[in-house]
């Protein structure tokens, strides 16, 4: 069913025709069903513009279409149409059939919603609707966008101030399946072995689903993964040896922070502006975050230290990984070096999506702290209370954790707390141990 086919079918109401809503047709076949929070409880009723991006394979589009069959059974119909930026020939053309539309939408209905699936496969998406929204044509609607480019997106979105409506908020990003979710669906499958195939899947639902019903993941999602990569690479001009290079970098160095100069030197790169490009753009993809020194006097991250440069996609990290893990069990076998990292971006990702659901602008940058032999594995910077700053540091620990390891910590943070987060619980004055599961299940525990 195409594009027409499907609005002529939404005007009328015939919301249960075959083939409307295929994708959530699909799901309802699946034995096993996830739940992604990214933090939106539900659209607003007021007009304005809302990009929604995240990578490949975690169910922006499912989640559109949802949204899309909530809307018109809810509001009635033609209320509510959708448009396919894959099926749209460039600026023009999105902005022919977004005029085309809006006449359509019921007449003292509401409220009006468009929704856009893979905008950014139309070049230049951001001066259509810029022109759309300037001229009124959109003045009731409500515009719904997703997309896997995401640096095109994000920067698409940077290019429209003052034209997203009166809304609280316009900007969102698409996150992982939660492990308190993932261990609901799969629990009574995979049992201890939660953990691990958490790591495998990391977070995606369709990876999430595979793992759980088999144990392995498929070389199709993890090829699917490298290919959206490759794809963003070669859209930008890069090179694709050269992102395999920067990936195997990643890999290697783990959670050693290492300078940019170093990092176009064992790449192979040019120079460190090569470099920085390399991992602006897998920042942009929600594929690696950037983890700079933190200056606990200046209480400021130093971007001209080295950094480390965590991944914040799990299924992406095992996708490059030398080891190559694709079932449970060789999770479970891998060498300890490689759980130590593993678990070190499981954190990540975390911290990641928390600050991503917040709303946060930055959500990838996640500063770690280094002096001398001592290193804190990640910095969440407090806004402080009446009697000053208290920042939270949050250190991750493969093998066992004893409390007498971190003395030191009250005495060069009077006014900090660390949470350790590992096998062990504890608590001695503001050093917390908390078990990795146990963090994972939490939302509302007090780590930020």
């Amino acid at each position: 069913m195409n594009v027409r086919e499907r609005n002529d079918l939404l005007a009328l109401g015939n919301f249960e025709a075959p083939g409307l809503f295929p994708r959530l047709e699909a799901l309802a076949l699946q034995p096993r069903q996830f739940r992604v929070d990214f933090g939106l409880p539900a659209l607003p009723d007021e007009p304005g513009l809302i990009v929604i991006r995240g990578p490949r394979q975690y169910g922006k589009s499912t989640w559109l279409e949802s949204s899309l069959r909530e809307s018109t059974v809810r509001a009635g119909p033609g209320t509510a149409y959708h448009l396919n930026g894959d099926e749209v020939t460039g600026a023009d053309g999105l902005a022919r059939e977004i005029r085309e539309l809006v006449p359509l939408f019921a007449r003292g209905r509401g409220p009006r919603r468009l929704f856009i699936d893979e905008i950014t496969a139309v070049a230049g998406w951001e001066r259509a609707l810029k022109v759309l929204l300037d001229e009124g044509v959109l003045r009731d609607v409500l515009v719904v966008t997703t997309g896997s480019k995401a640096t095109d997106l994000r920067r698409g979105a940077e290019r429209l101030p003052g034209r997203k409506g009166r809304l609280a908020r316009t900007a969102w990003l698409f996150t992982p399946v939660a492990f308190a979710e993932f261990r609901r669906v799969a629990g009574p499958d995979l049992g201890d072995s939660c953990l691990p195939a958490y790591l495998l899947a990391g977070g995606s639902p369709v990876a999430c689903a595979e793992v759980a019903g088999t144990g392995r993941l498929p070389e199709y999602v993890a090829e699917t993964t490298r290919d959206w990569v490759h794809g963003e690479i070669a859209a930008s001009g890069r090179s694709r040896a050269s992102l395999q290079a920067v990936m195997s970098c990643l890999e290697r160095f783990g959670g050693t922070p290492v300078g940019q100069a170093k990092l176009a030197r064992e790449a192979g790169l040019a120079n460190n502006t090569v470099a920085a490009g390399y991992l602006e753009l897998l920042a942009d993809l929600m594929v690696a975050g950037f983890s700079p020194a933190w200056d606990e006097s200046r209480r400021v991250a130093v971007a001209r230290r080295p950094a480390k440069f965590p991944f914040v996609n799990l299924l992406a990290a095992m996708c490059w990984d030398p080891v190559r893990p694709r079932s449970v069990a060789e999770v479970e076998a891998a060498p300890p070096e490689h759980h130590g990292r593993w678990l070190e971006w499981l954190v990540a990702q975390e911290l990641w999506r928390r600050a991503a659901i917040r709303g946060e602008q930055m959500p990838e940058v996640l500063p770690h702290w280094r002096s001398g032999e001592r290193e804190i594995d990640f910095v969440r910077p407090e806004a402080g209370s009446p009697r000053g700053p208290a920042d939270v540091f949050v250190e991750v620990k493969r093998g066992r954790a004893r409390p007498f390891e971190y003395a030191w910590f009250p005495e060069v943070f009077p006014r900090g707390s660390l949470r350790v987060v590992g096998r062990d619980a504890f608590q001695a004055g503001p050093v917390r141990g908390i078990p990795i599961e146990d963090f994972l299940e939490d939302p509302e525990s007090d780590l930020p």
